[in-house]
């Protein structure tokens, strides 16, 4: 079972998405802030996170930016309301970038496909 870290500053994007993602069988961990988030990763091991860019006062961009820094084999999914940020070099360095959207479709397609290909990385040891 893959375990995901869930950042989103909207109580009910969480629950929604914790929700729909334990029902595709993951493990799902929430966080509403960066500093939660941060405190999950150092006490928990993820398969992968997927990250809210416009965190209240925070930007999930930030987080982004920690985690290949410090975990560079976890891969990151940013999942925004806003399709703009898809130009910012920043939001390059996650594996995916999704449109927040009330069908979950394309982000449960995405999470497949990230982890295939994480999966695959580790079996040819690249």
């Amino acid at each position: 079972m893959s375990r995901l870290l869930v950042v989103d500053d909207e109580a009910n994007i969480r629950l929604l998405y914790s929700e729909e993602l334990s029902d595709e069988g993951y493990s799902v961990e929430t966080a509403a802030t960066i500093a939660e988030a941060v405190e999950k990763l150092e006490q928990q091991a993820f398969d992968l996170a997927v990250l809210d860019i416009k965190l209240k006062n925070e930007s999930g961009i930030e987080l982004l930016q920690k985690i290949v820094k410090e975990r560079h084999d976890m891969p990151v999914i940013l999942c925004s309301a806003f399709s703009c940020y898809k130009d910012d070099f920043s939001a390059w360095l996650a594996d995916s970038y999704v449109v927040k959207s009330g069908d979950m479709t394309e982000l449960k397609e995405e999470i497949k496909r990230v982890l295939a290909k994480k999966a695959q990385r580790r079996a040819t040891g690249m």
